[in-house]
């Protein structure tokens, strides 16, 4: 009885309401070229729809003491105007610990859930093919002298497609890391870090008739950096070299520089700008190349129009270098290019309401050597939450 009285308290009531925090979403979106079609495609097929989406979950942070625990979980439903036969239920859940050791043992442990529709970008099919990731890791930092830590960490995602043609992409990918960082009094860090990344594919390709391999290894050592460089300019990087190694058909393995950095600055205070660069190795959700090598840049910018209003625009671009193997040679150009750009306005008429409306227009010169055709999409979307 006394439990029960102090649950129905204010005070019981206002710790629930600190930590669980309901979420609601509905969007509405246009695509004129929803299945990424070639700009070839015969002018009778269907090229745009409009989705409609309904969101609901919850959101979890609580303080305990030196740990933290934060998670979320969320289910929506998609469905479609035109292609009704891609409606899906999408699920997102995450939950993290963010814990704490005595002063200098410091780390995470969690993991994530998530099903959603797989992009249209290298597989141009009508038929449903809802892709399931899910996430599990731990690290930890020690920090055994005031301006220096020592730390590791190990991420496991699992990738899992229910398209029978897609589940030659089903892998399996483990990261380790171990690194050491030099912590600055101004909050800069800079610091070392030795990566491993796995990959395993749980069904061999057949290409030409050839049976292919596409499990991987690859190792990296870079220099992981944070430069608080003044007051309006931020830089992060992770960059250095990287080596990617095949069981068989050693022809795919590349090496060389690899890593992102990204660059914050902030000269007006209400008006900030972000670019960034990256050469990375990235999968390909194709039944015939299942890497490249992908190097881009990105710029966009953020202005606080008002206490209520925000606007943002962003342009991206990126040029895809698509494996080479013994079964599929390229006699040709072998790469695509793509080019992304978005504006998007957000009104919060009230700090638990979020209004925003966005377009956004698409382009890929592509090669017809490894399926990717060039196509053109334009669309917009509106969407409201509500977080209580």
């Amino acid at each position: 009885m006394a439990f029960a009285a102090w649950l129905c308290s204010g005070a019981a009531q206002a710790q629930i309401s600190d930590t669980i925090h309901p979420i609601a979403v509905i969007g509405y979106t246009y695509d004129d070229n929803l299945l990424r079609l070639s700009d070839n495609v015969a002018p009778g097929e269907q090229r745009s729809d409009r989705m409609r989406s309904a969101q609901a979950g919850l959101l979890f942070d609580r303080q305990i003491s030196r740990q933290r625990l934060t998670g979320r979980a969320k289910v929506s439903r998609v469905t479609f105007e035109h292609y009704d036969q891609l409606d899906y239920n999408g699920k997102d859940f995450a939950a993290d610990w963010a814990w704490q050791l005595g002063n200098h043992l410091n780390g995470n442990v969690g993991g994530t859930y998530v099903e959603t529709l797989t992009s249209f970008t290298d597989y141009h099919n009508d038929e449903r093919n809802v892709r399931t990731q899910s996430s599990r890791y731990g690290n930890a930092a020690w920090r055994f002298h005031p301006s220096w830590q020592v730390r590791g960490s190990f991420v496991r995602n699992k990738f899992e497609y229910e398209l029978p043609a897609q589940r030659l992409n089903n892998r399996t990918e483990d990261i380790s890391e171990a690194g050491t960082d030099f912590l600055a009094a101004s909050g800069s860090k800079f610091g070392i870090v030795a990566r491993r990344l796995e990959g395993k594919y749980d069904t061999p390709r057949l290409v030409n008739g050839q049976r292919l391999d596409d499990d991987y290894v690859q190792d990296e050592l870079k220099a992981n950096v944070y430069w608080l460089a003044s007051g309006i300019t931020q830089v992060r990087l992770l960059a250095g070299y990287a080596k990617r190694k095949h069981d068989r058909f050693t022809s795919r393995d590349s090496s060389g520089a690899n890593g992102r950095v990204t660059v914050n600055w902030a000269p007006l205070g209400k008006v900030r700008f972000t670019a960034g660069a990256w050469r990375e190795f990235a999968a390909v959700e194709s039944s015939i190349i299942t890497n490249s090598l992908n190097k881009g840049v990105s710029v966009g910018a953020t202005w606080d129009i008002s206490a209520k209003v925000q606007a943002s625009v962003t342009a991206r671009r990126e040029k895809r270098q698509f494996e080479q193997t013994s079964a599929a040679i390229f006699t040709g150009d072998g790469d695509d290019k793509l080019e992304g750009n978005t504006v998007t306005l957000v009104w919060a008429p009230l700090r638990s309401v979020q209004i925003s409306a966005s377009g956004f227009l698409d382009k890929r010169t592509g090669s017809r050597l490894v399926g990717s055709s060039d196509y053109r999409a334009k669309g917009a979307s509106i969407n409201a939450s509500v977080q209580f």
